[in-house]
């Protein structure tokens, strides 16, 4: 119940007041790198230290107008010019709403297009982040599209769908990168799986023919379950740690996140920034509550409330 109300007010932008003030400082403070990109670059140095990799968004979705859809794609070129510039271990995550897809899809192309073509002349990858199922299609028709001229770019794939395996296969083929995550949107049982248990199964199943039979996938996850599940079919493959990374969200599970690191993992954090944070901030609560209570708990023992 918990996670349908949280999902739910992700959508009510009129409920970011309810979590103004001090309460939400910290929660944005532990999942946002920052509002502005320097100050982001600075979180991505620091992750690059660290041993890990980063992927940047700049949140944000469904823009008003095309004026908006270009300011995004403005700010994701610099993005771009930002990591060339800094010598940084980083690529871009975009979603297409925020290039203007539900304005015109054809703005949408457009823009993206304008971003991987910057991306190649730096040797930066960008992931099309998926968002919920009603831009499953388009999305990855655009990605099919893009692939015929621009091999920089990656997609998404969400395990709760019952059509992901389909998907899984259809780009494994086309041998594109894939992110596989469990999926963060509200959707209904005619197209999700409802139950924790079958989400989870297909994520081991969709992970095992990434490895298998992808190209160099994203295993994102936090779920210790998960990454067990990932380390055992990969070492019982012979599928060496080069193959695959897992990537895990900034400022979430740091200690596995450093664990993984020090196993021998390659381990990207998805370093978000911004001041689109609301929406961004209810699902990754959603996602699991006891992130929120996690921070709280920490929040609450330093006297910041």
């Amino acid at each position: 119940m918990l996670r349908g109300t949280l999902l739910y007010l992700s959508e009510q932008p009129t409920a970011r007041s309810l979590f103004g003030g001090p309460l939400a400082k910290p929660l944005v403070r532990r999942f946002v790198a920052g509002e502005r990109l320097a100050e982001t670059m600075d979180a991505v140095r620091a992750i690059n230290a660290a041993g890990m990799s980063a992927s940047l968004d700049n949140l944000g979705e469904s823009v008003a107008s095309a004026a908006d859809a270009n300011a995004a794609t403005a700010e994701y070129i610099g993005i771009l010019h930002a990591i060339e510039r800094a010598g940084a271990d980083a690529n871009a995550s975009v979603k297409l709403t925020q290039l203007g897809l539900d304005i015109d899809a054809a703005l949408a192309q457009r823009n993206i297009r304008r971003i991987l073509a910057q991306a190649e002349q730096f040797g930066t990858f960008i992931r099309l982040d998926m968002e919920g199922s009603a831009y499953t299609d388009v999305t990855l028709q655009i990605h099919r599209d893009l692939w015929q001229r621009h091999k920089n770019v990656g997609v998404v794939i969400q395990s709760y769908l019952f059509r992901s395996e389909a998907d899984v296969r259809a780009i494994n083929a086309l041998g594109a990168r894939v992110r596989l995550c469990k999926g963060a949107y509200k959707e209904p049982a005619s197209v999700a799986f409802p139950a924790k248990k079958d989400v989870d199964d297909n994520f081991v199943k969709l992970m095992q023919l990434l490895l298998s039979e992808g190209t160099y996938p994203g295993i994102a996850t936090h779920d210790e379950r998960m990454i067990t599940a990932t380390r055992e079919h990969a070492a019982r493959h012979g599928i060496a740690s080069d193959r695959f990374e897992f990537q895990m969200l900034y400022g979430i599970r740091r200690d596995l996140q450093e664990q993984l690191v020090r196993e021998g993992y390659r381990v990207r954090i998805y370093t978000p920034y911004g001041t689109a944070w609301y929406p961004y901030l209810m699902r990754r609560m959603a996602e699991r509550p006891a992130n929120m209570m996690f921070v709280l708990g920490g929040v609450l023992k330093e006297g910041r409330l």
